[in-house]
């Protein structure tokens, strides 16, 4: 198969990315703005001068998931300092509003690799207080029925080299299991979920290790896309039931 595999943090080299039939005629990439208090678990994850780099998600009062591309240096697995980095919590506005905090640690899965286990923990330092805007989300402990919708958010391109918006993005995708995954891109792995969408529609750069969320829980972390933002082939998320284990460990729970 000759489709081409992309992360989609904010911050990569657009000039890497496989063009793309995506035209300028959505968001997130064909999804609608967010309401107020609509996704309180939704973080901006952005780098020390306030540019936005990638989503996240609030887990407890100390802890955010993002994907591992979002926050390593290089090809590698070790971490940025986590000075390096800020979170915007409690706004759909990703430039304004809620609150800024500091990152305490950074902790990278050390399998993470080849698009794989893309995930990684933030430890805030100081603990947040939880208001109306500002929630964790619960962790999913099981698989998304195939055909199930799946809700993604994030402050992405609008479409491959386009712009960044200001006020937060969502859509509904549609939940593949392991063998059609495989079948569309070459990657059935227990570790990934892939999720479909029509052409225009579906993740793009800056929305990396946002969330995927079914029935109010936590379901995937935002990885990669194929062929380029919008295409026809699926978006490739971290599965959190497959991480579950991996992030309670890891957040001390």
């Amino acid at each position: 198969m000759q489709a081409r595999l992309v992360l989609i943090s904010a911050f990569l080299a657009l000039f890497s990315i496989s063009s793309s039939s995506a035209a300028p005629n959505g968001r997130i990439v064909g999804g609608v703005d967010a309401t107020i208090g609509q996704f309180p678990h939704q973080v901006s994850l952005q780098r020390e001068d306030g540019s936005h780099t990638c989503g996240g998600a609030i887990i407890d009062e100390s802890h955010i998931l993002t994907a591992a591309h979002c926050v390593v240096a290089g090809n590698g697995i070790e971490p940025y300092p986590a000075k390096y980095f800020q979170v915007r919590v409690g706004s759909i506005q990703r430039t304004a509003g809620g609150k800024l905090l500091q990152l305490k640690r950074i902790t990278v899965n050390k399998a993470y690799g080849n698009f794989l286990n893309d995930v990684a923990v933030l430890e805030l330092e100081q603990p947040l207080v939880f208001t109306d805007n500002i929630q964790p989300i619960e962790l999913a402990d099981e698989e998304v029925p195939v055909g199930e919708d799946v809700i993604i958010s994030g402050w992405g391109r609008l479409y491959t080299g386009g712009p960044i918006p200001h006020r937060l993005q969502w859509n509904t995708l549609k939940a593949l299991n392991t063998e059609q995954c495989d079948e569309l891109i070459g990657m059935g792995d227990d570790s990934l979920i892939c999720l479909a969408h029509e052409a225009d529609n579906g993740a793009c750069n800056g929305d990396s290790g946002g969330p995927a969320t079914y029935n109010g829980k936590l379901v995937g972390l935002a990885g990669f896309v194929v062929n380029g933002c919008g295409s026809t082939y699926p978006d490739g998320y971290a599965k959190v039931a497959y991480h579950r284990n991996w992030i309670l460990a890891n957040t001390g729970k």
